[in-house]
This record gives C-alpha cells, structure tokens and sequence, in this order.
C-alpha cells in the first residue's frame, strides 16, 4: 500500500508546485501590468510612446509590455496542458529528471507569444507612425475598430478557430498525437501548444488595439473570455455565440462611423 502511494503523493506534489508556479507567475505579470496602468505614469509614457518618435529603448519597453501581457493573460488558460504533460513524464526515474522539460515545455508555450508580441509591437509602431494611434494607445480610426471587430467575429465561426480551439481543449489527445522525446522535443511540444493557442486566440488579442492596449478591464475580460472557451465545457458554443456578438458590434461600429 505504502508502495503505492508514495508515487501518487509525488505526483501531487509536482502538481501543487507547478499551480503554485503558474499562480506566482501569472500575478506577478498582473503586478507589473497594473503598475503600468496605474501607479507609474513615467514608465507607460516610456513604453507606450504618444509620439512618432520612437527609440530602441521605447520599443524594447513596449514590447516587454505586450509579452508581460500575454504571460499574465494566456498562462493560466495552459495549466492543464502543462500539468498533463508533466504527468505524462512520469515514466522517467526521477523528478529531477521530469522538472526541466516541464519548464521548456512552458517555455516554448510563452515563446510562441513572444512572437506574437513582436508582431504586436511592430503593429503599434506603424499605427503610430500613421497618427492612428490615441494616446489612450487605441486606434483612432473607427472603420478599422469596426472592421477589426467584424474580422473576430466571423473568424471565430471558422473550422480553422474551431480546430485550433479543439486542439487547445484536449491536452491528452494533444501530447499523444505530438509526443517528441526529450528536452528539445518538449521545446518543440510547448511550442507547437502555443502555436495552436495563437491560431485560436490571435485575434481576440489584436481586439486591444479598439478597446486601449492599457484597458485593464478589457484585458482582463479578453482573459477571462479565452480562459471560459478554451476550458469549460461549453467552450465551443461560447465562441461561436461570442463571434456573432462581436460581427454584430464591429458593423455597428462601421455604420456609426
């Protein structure tokens, strides 16, 4: 009985430190973020500039903002995954021996969204350059909001968001059709998750650029909405029921225009 048991409490043990990891991690980028929005104005004008002028540093800022985000926005929605993965390895000996490719394959996970905070980031700089950018970091112009609205609404009706979120919402069919052996393989695994992440949820993302990249609020709903779909059970009907609300306020928005 006892030699039963001591795996068992092992693995619960791993899953308690991984939760813990994710849970420290996720606040600490929300700390970070809420000292942008709110009690260090002299960093958000430093890392969300107002101007068309933009230096190394200013863009370096900006986008450690938008991968900060994207940490404290997208990890907890990958807890599942990283905590199947981690069980998954428990063919091998030793904890020891299970931890580091746990962390890589988080890693290559938050590495696919780094990706996508450089595109995010780049994006910002053109719009500003553009003077389509407020300095409440919003775009100014309502045609795009609208039509940027309109473009999530319907691509979350499509069998490619579909797939993508099917993919996200079962970590056992995922890790066993894409099982690589390894440290590199769990690299790859976290990034291959994070790509079908980015395939399901991209878009919902580029929304901050309507409603203001700083918008707490927003940011935190986004969050929440990606967290709902992605994990509960009705998840799927939550994003075709969502796409059609926000096809419906991204013509409202184009007609008010």
């Amino acid at each position: 009985m006892s030699d039963g048991s001591a795996p068992r409490q092992l693995l619960q043990r791993e899953r308690v430190i991984i939760l813990l990891a994710v849970t420290g991690v996720t606040a600490l980028s929300w700390l970070y973020l809420l000292q942008l929005g709110h009690g260090m104005p002299d960093m958000v004008r430093a890392a969300m500039p107002m101007s068309p002028r933009w230096t190394p540093a200013t863009f370096a800022l900006t986008f450690a903002m938008w991968a900060v985000m994207m940490v404290g926005m997208m990890l907890p929605s990958a807890a599942p995954m990283i905590l199947t993965f981690s069980a998954l390895r428990r063919r091998e000996a030793e904890a020891a021996a299970r931890i580091p490719p746990t962390l890589l394959f988080a890693s290559g996970y938050l590495l696919a969204w780094s990706g996508f905070s450089l595109l995010a980031t780049l994006l910002q700089w053109m719009l500003d350059r553009l003077a389509q950018f407020s300095p409440l970091h919003m775009t100014t112009n309502a045609p795009l909001g609208g039509a940027l609205f309109l473009l999530a609404g319907l691509y979350q009706m499509t069998p490619l968001k579909q797939a993508c979120l099917r993919h996200c919402r079962s970590p056992f069919a995922f890790l066993f059709n894409r099982w690589r052996d390894g440290w590199t393989g769990a690299l790859r695994m976290g990034l291959d998750h994070g790509g079908y992440c980015l395939g399901c949820c991209w878009l919902l993302m580029a929304l901050l650029f309507v409603v203001g990249v700083m918008n707490l609020l927003w940011v935190a709903a986004i969050a929440l909405f990606v967290f709902a779909e992605k994990l509960l059970r009705g998840g799927t009907w939550i994003a075709r029921i969502s796409g059609i609300a926000m096809a419906g306020y991204g013509i409202w928005l184009m007609i008010q225009a």
